[in-house]
């Protein structure tokens, strides 16, 4: 059985270039159990970050793999 979780990656990065994070690491956001769910927290991250233009959020998905029951 294979399910899906999403995450929200990114942070402010040292340019627009958007190659180099400042800080080094990614904020990361997650999991969240439906993109709806990751969607509002990016959103909501989106919006707190309106003003920087260096920063960069995304929604990205893991496929798990469960095993059979």
């Amino acid at each position: 059985m294979t399910t899906e979780r999403f995450w929200v990656v990114g942070g402010e990065y040292s340019s627009t270039t958007f190659h180099t994070l400042k800080a080094g690491q990614p904020d990361v956001l997650g999991p969240f159990k439906t993109r709806d769910d990751a969607r509002a927290a990016w959103k909501n991250i989106s919006e707190k970050t309106r003003s920087c233009a260096t920063a960069k959020y995304a929604i990205t998905s893991e496929q798990l793999t469960l095993p059979p029951r």
